[in-house]
């Protein structure tokens, strides 16, 4: 199997390279008007008198007197995660010991919650000959974590299978039925295409589940590498942050990227390394983690870090002090503050220990336009 991969490792560096129906038709009904009994000519409504009205002349309709109605205010929702050093939610911080930066600019918060719900996931999944050749440990690997993480949902949970190489395909829509998720996980046998776009799978994605409401969250399992995508990593990275939509990658072949290190070019392990960046960089801004497992013991606790993430988070809502609406990017900063000090707040263990702790939350926004 080691010898498969590093078949596909060099083959990486070598390849651096109806209108409107006119005629209904017999089918669709056309009922006729009633004719009123009372009369004795079968008239209809037609004959009789309109009803004056100032609107049934032909003139303009003056409508300077109507009222007008305008809208300024916009409320923004953060969801933050305040996770210790082993990826374990933190409860009970209070409501003033939360700050939000908005560009810089401390923001008056509304309110502060804790939330758990169902989550809608997006299983994000490459499968391209480029690694995944049948039964290598790439391939092995990829079904590992597929399944496994399948396999820690809730009943109430939804979830997609979205499987991609030269192109995204949907496996089986948002759905709370596990057969379907299985069935639609057992089609990831052989691959068919060494292409690996992952900047077109990954926007295409979260374009599609920008519009769902409540938790959600895209996994993305793959090597990090895109090879013929239509659009850039910044295009990607700009798409990503518009959507709203929190990533949580785990990258494939760590293991075997170290014991290949030695027999790589300088230009394929920095190709990797470009690979785990961009992996890293769309978890961070969209609020998400990324994880890079080299043995099969660190699957359960990267699953239930994800779990602990998603379904156990600080709901923080406020309203902007910039209130412009010109549709630019607003970045978001979410701090844990002594409101007493305004220094940094330290978190402790039930024995009084210090604990380093981590927030996870979206990197921003982007700001509604004015209605024309």
């Amino acid at each position: 199997m080691l010898g498969a991969s590093a078949v596909a490792v060099a083959s990486l560096l070598l390849a651096q390279e109806q209108g409107p129906i006119k005629d209904p038709g017999s089918t669709v009904a056309r009922p006729r008007k009633p004719a009123d009994p009372d009369k004795k000519d079968g008239g209809t409504d037609a004959d009789l008198p309109k009803i004056p009205s100032q609107y049934s002349k032909k003139d303009k309709v003056d409508v300077s007197n109507l009222p007008k109605f305008e809208s300024n205010v916009s409320v923004v929702t953060v969801d933050a995660a305040v996770l210790d050093n082993k990826g374990h939610f933190i409860p009970g911080i209070p409501r003033g010991n939360f700050r939000v930066l908005e560009d810089n600019v401390p923001q008056p918060i509304k309110d502060v919650s804790i939330g758990e719900a169902p989550l809608t996931i997006s299983m994000v999944i490459e499968f391209s000959n480029l690694f995944q050749s049948y039964w290598g440990p790439a391939w092995y690997q990829t079904l590992q974590l597929a399944w496994g993480f399948a396999s820690t949902l809730k009943p109430e949970d939804y979830v997609a299978v979205v499987a991609y190489d030269i192109k995204p395909e949907i496996l089986t829509d948002f759905t709370t039925d596990r057969s379907k998720t299985q069935e639609a996980l057992s089609r990831l046998q052989i691959a068919a295409w060494r292409e690996a776009n992952l900047f077109d799978a990954i926007t295409d994605t979260a374009d599609r589940m920008s519009g769902i409401e409540g938790r959600k969250a895209i996994l993305l399992i793959s090597s990090g590498i895109d090879t013929f995508s239509k659009i850039t990593f910044d295009q990607c990275r700009k798409k990503l942050q518009e959507s709203g939509v929190p990533i949580y990658g785990i990258g494939l072949m760590q293991s075997l990227r170290i014991m290949m290190e030695g027999r790589m070019s300088p230009i394929a392990n920095m190709d990797f390394l470009q690979a785990d960046n961009q992996m890293r960089t769309f978890a961070k801004e969209t609020g998400g983690q990324a994880y890079f497992p080299r043995f099969m013991g660190e699957y359960p606790q990267i699953f239930q870090e994800i779990h602990q993430a998603l379904r156990n988070q600080y709901v923080i809502t406020y309203q902007p002090t910039n209130v412009k609406r010109d549709g630019t990017f607003r970045k978001i900063k979410v701090e844990l503050v002594n409101p007493a000090t305004n220094e940094p707040l330290p978190v402790k263990d039930e024995k009084g220990k210090p604990i380093k702790y981590q927030i996870v939350a979206k990197a921003g926004y982007k700001a509604p336009r004015e209605v024309e």
